[in-house]
């Protein structure tokens, strides 16, 4: 089936916004961008985006679809047998996609469940986002995320742990440098592996072809998992002007996910545990400075949302482009770091942009997102979400 988009404006995720553009679809690819006059006489399916964009499906490269933003996530998903974790994670993977967010990199789940709705929906047997997952997500004894985590000490341990999560089937290397707000008992300034640990991990996971990334809020472990060759640095609330430094040496993207303390901390009333309540509040204001340091000086950043995360649910990823714009990072910049950005982090080579021979992962919406971002971030604005060329 072939299909041309016209009549609105284009943005093609790299920064670029093109008026009387026609996009031609054909099948699942983008076959042709072109002047609107190169179609005329166009005799097959045609959409009208007139007073609105056509822009790539938004990315999202920090979720966690086995948990549905309840106050205490952890608590329920403790409750659920195996197959209700999986039909949960299906459903949060469908209402992620119905918003508009085409792919999507797991960044943990639990004892790999959620592989059954990534499989599901990478092979088209059900209809979903593209989904890169991490699988068990590596930490030190008693560290972050220890309770669905793989916990490993020391280096050989770690290497260990970094191959089972490459038989297990795992896209992506995920390792814990720091403490973090949602675990009882630790500190986020904290480090918690040492740069060696974190280098033999990195190293293996890029030895089988694995990006790696890493939960890093203090600086020392922001340091040890940059100077370890990650390829992604998550939240980085207490960044530093050496750890900056550094990420701009190495090309390090940063993962702001701005959507997960202020979500909690917009909620903090509502039921959520004590002790991540009082760690937001300490951290969020830290955490949106070190956003802000790391955008002006140039540094690489890809949209993601912690989404899972209390009141941080799926189908709401889009509200993080409003976060971001609201520190002051730029219309365009929020969106190129959505799109784009995120899917040169999520290696995905054919997604991210409006270009002939990507795949047609597209998002129309009413009005110039350019001009105002809610024509993104607010749904109500949404016109249609095309994944692999077909109508959501």
């Amino acid at each position: 089936m072939t299909t041309l988009y016209s009549g609105g404006l284009v943005f093609d995720g790299k920064g670029n916004l093109q008026e009387n553009k026609g996009v031609l679809v054909d099948d699942q690819k983008i076959s042709k961008v072109a002047p609107c006059g190169e179609f005329d006489g166009f005799s097959g399916d045609k959409v009208d985006t007139s007073g609105g964009t056509l822009l790539p499906g938004l990315i999202d490269c920090h979720v966690h679809l086995v948990y549905s933003g309840e106050a205490d996530p952890k608590s329920r998903l403790l409750n659920l047998k195996p197959g209700q974790i999986v039909m949960s994670a299906f459903e949060n993977a469908q209402k992620t996609l119905r918003s508009g967010v085409t792919s999507i990199r797991d960044l943990g789940g639990r004892d790999y469940l959620e592989f059954a709705v990534r499989d599901a929906c990478n092979s088209g047997r059900q209809l979903g986002p593209t989904i890169k997952a991490a699988g068990r997500m590596i930490c030190m004894t008693g560290g972050h995320g220890n309770v669905f985590g793989r916990i490993a000490d020391g280096p050989d341990e770690v290497l260990k742990a970094v191959r089972e999560q490459i038989h297990a089937g795992s896209d992506v290397i995920k390792l814990m440098a720091t403490g973090g707000v949602m675990t009882p008992g630790v500190n986020p300034e904290d480090a918690h592996y040492t740069e060696e640990e974190l280098r033999v991990g990195v190293d293996e996971g890029h030895r089988f072809h694995r990006t790696c990334a890493s939960h890093a809020q203090g600086a020392a472990g922001i340091l040890n998992a940059v100077r370890a060759g990650m390829d992604s640095i998550e939240h980085g609330i207490f960044m530093t002007q050496e750890c900056l430094e550094a990420m701009l040496e190495k090309g390090t993207y940063l993962v702001p996910t701005l959507a997960a303390v202020n979500n909690i901390y917009n909620n903090r009333d509502n039921g959520i545990p004590d002790f991540i309540v009082e760690k937001t509040i300490r951290v969020r204001e830290r955490h949106h400075q070190s956003i802000k340091m790391f955008y002006e000086a140039g540094g690489k950043i890809a949209m993601g949302t912690d989404a899972g995360t209390p009141f941080n649910v799926h189908g709401d990823n889009s509200q993080e482009l409003q976060f971001m714009v609201d520190l002051g990072i730029s219309n365009s910049d929020a969106l190129s770091f959505s799109t784009a950005d995120a899917a040169d982090l999520m290696g995905l080579t054919d997604r991210g942009q409006i270009s002939e021979g990507y795949i047609a992962d597209l998002l129309i919406v009413s009005g110039n997102p350019v001009e105002d971002i809610s024509v993104v971030a607010n749904q109500k604005n949404h016109r249609r979400v095309i994944k692999n060329g077909a109508l959501v």
